[in-house]
């Protein structure tokens, strides 16, 4: 009898402790299948006290060229801590899908010069494979009726920075709010965009990866065509912005506060 008493009692503290802690495991490992047969590797986390009867709101989250594979664990190398964190899902009840970009894929279709580091994104690209992967599985939450349409948000980094911009430019009327991390987009996509989605833009100012010109020329782009942005450079940071942008006190609540 002691040792089934001691028994849960540990299991409660270990339950307890990784609350706390914010446990990464508790993404669910999932994979999607599109209706043309492609299949995406996914990592979903529900709300605490989650209620199938119940809409949330959904957080997508685009990992960086870094974090591509088949392992579906890599892309929540940066970010996961902050989103399974227990003051996230305590304080911001949300479906979280972090999808994982296949190596020598990418979320979008861009021109790059290896040897001048400048990059080129055509305003009229085709959607890559793996951006419209994800869309089709953000609309399949959607249908399940646990998602709710009105407070969908988009957040990413580097090359899921971009990715956040082109899915946004794509879909204006999907999210609410967009959250590109030393990301870049076309301006002149940028420049005709017209929609109620709110964007915060985060550099780091010394980003030899992906310049922080990008981020300030997007920002520029769209405060002209009337869209609603704020931009936060960070001195002396190189590409790991994230970092930064994670840490702001109101990272999460800013999304997750504002609807349709």
């Amino acid at each position: 009898m002691k040792t089934r008493v001691h028994f849960t009692l540990i299991c409660s503290l270990l339950i307890a402790f990784q609350a706390l802690a914010g446990d990464k495991v508790s993404f669910l490992k999932k994979q999607f299948t599109t209706s043309d047969g492609y299949q995406l590797n996914y990592r979903v986390l529900y709300p605490l006290n989650y209620s199938p009867g119940q809409k949330y709101p959904l957080v997508l989250f685009l990992h960086g060229s870094g974090e591509r594979g088949n392992d579906n664990e890599k892309q929540l190398v940066h970010g996961g801590d902050l989103l399974s964190s227990y003051e996230t899902q305590s304080n911001y009840p949300a479906i979280i899908i972090v999808p994982q970009c296949p190596e020598e894929q990418s979320w979008l279709n861009y021109e790059r010069n290896h040897a001048s580091g400048t990059r080129h994104y055509p305003a009229n690209a085709p959607v890559a494979k793996p951006l419209a992967a994800v869309k089709e599985l953000v609309d399949s939450y959607v249908a399940k009726g646990i998602v709710d349409a009105k407070q969908m948000h988009i957040m990413g980094l580097s090359m899921g920075g971009m990715g956040t911009f082109d899915l946004v430019m794509r879909y204006p009327d999907l999210f609410v709010t967009a959250t590109p991390i030393c990301g870049g987009v076309s301006l002149e996509r940028a420049a005709r965009y017209k929609v109620k989605t709110r964007f915060r833009l985060f550099h780091g100012a010394d980003d030899s990866v992906v310049p922080a010109q990008f981020s300030r020329d997007a920002c520029e782009a769209l405060q002209q065509a009337g869209v609603t942005v704020t931009y936060k450079e960070y001195p002396a940071v190189e590409h790991d912005s994230w970092h930064n942008a994670f840490a702001e006190p109101d990272y999460m609540s800013w999304m997750l506060e504002k609807s349709f």
